[in-house]
């Protein structure tokens, strides 16, 4: 097959797409801007703007203990939007996700071992477990790929992430059925959650999300060139090898980041992405933005809606962002945009 055969045939551009980043991004800021203020107001409990201003006020704890959570889940639906666009156009596969391919499995992994073996109950410590059952799975899925025949192509790594979440999940399921303590820990974590996350913890995992996004945001071109094939990336004088390292490092620190942060949260990634380049088209530099905003917006009303739903106890954001986002996957697939790398 030649480089020529082999280049991905992008969507036809909609308007929006022609239109570009400058008319998309505003949008996105403002539904964004618009989410986060009804996730502060709407609750259990509803409460006024100025009870977040004014300490007096009955309401204010309610109204901080909102604005922790939001903030989270903007960091957190953000980093994972981005992570899941880098993963997709890393492995030309648009059914990637951080969740699909055993990355926040490795990450919930490592933090099990280190509460119910090492006896670590905080987040500054968490988040270095997290990275590394991050770092360590992805290398193994990718290492386990590159030995079946035709080397890690993106069915391949699909299929093995798939494997290796399964073997880390079933062994997170042992460890908890042994240890009770340990499952009393991780029980709400493990479902996904911004409850109860303070603007000091999100502090503590921003500067790993921070380093994880320049990096991909700097591998914008670098997947631009990668969607074109190794062949045709190289003659555009890049080095293929080199280039997948970066974009694969950044998703490592966001995905392992955001885990940490709050727990295994799927489906942001696989479905952000493809609502992304509906509207401003295949191109990397344009998707990424947007992953990030869109991302932000997927958390952070799948929380609201959460906290809502069965009042007065709440879903977790882990369950609501597949029950929000999975009508969004179906109407873009009724639509041919899967598969638009």
């Amino acid at each position: 097959m030649t480089a020529t055969q082999a280049r991905p045939v992008p969507p036809a551009p909609t308007p929006a797409a022609r239109a570009g980043l400058a008319r998309a991004v505003p949008v996105m800021l403002v539904i964004l801007a618009a989410a986060c203020v009804a996730s502060v107001l709407i609750g259990s409990t509803t409460v006024s703007w100025g009870a977040l201003l004014d300490a007096d006020s009955p309401g204010h704890a309610v109204a901080v203990a909102r604005w922790g959570r939001t903030v989270a889940a903007v960091v957190v639906g953000g980093a994972l939007g981005l992570a899941g666009a880098c993963l997709q156009g890393l492995t030309r596969n648009p059914l990637a996700d951080p969740g699909l391919l055993g990355i926040n499995a490795g990450a919930a992994f490592a933090m099990i071992v280190a509460i119910a073996f090492l006896g670590v109950s905080e987040l500054s410590a968490f988040v270095w477990f997290a990275l590394a059952g991050a770092a360590i799975t992805g290398l193994l899925v990718q290492l386990i790929a590159s030995r079946v025949r035709g080397g890690a192509t993106p069915l391949t790594l699909v299929i093995t992430g798939a494997a290796v979440t399964a073997a880390l999940t079933s062994w997170v399921s042992a460890i908890l059925l042994i240890d009770r303590q340990t499952l009393e820990a991780f029980r709400f974590w493990s479902v996904g959650t911004v409850g109860g996350r303070s603007v000091d913890e999100v502090l503590t995992v921003l500067p790993i999300l921070v380093v994880g996004a320049c990096l991909a945001f700097l591998s914008a071109r670098v997947l631009d060139s990668l969607a074109l094939g190794d062949d045709l990336s190289r003659g555009l004088g890049r080095h293929p090898g080199r280039d997948r390292a970066v974009v694969w490092a950044a998703v490592v620190l966001l995905s392992g980041g955001a885990t940490a942060l709050a727990g295994p949260i799927v489906f942001v990634g696989l479905v952000i992405p493809h609502l992304a380049r509906t509207i401003v088209g295949p191109s990397y530099t344009k998707v990424l933005p947007l992953s990030v905003g869109y991302g932000a917006v997927l958390t952070v009303v799948s929380d609201t809606i959460g906290r809502v739903l069965v009042p007065p106890t709440e879903v977790q954001v882990g369950v609501m962002t597949a029950v929000v986002g999975a009508p969004i996957f179906v109407l873009l697939a009724r639509r041919s945009r899967i598969g638009g790398l």
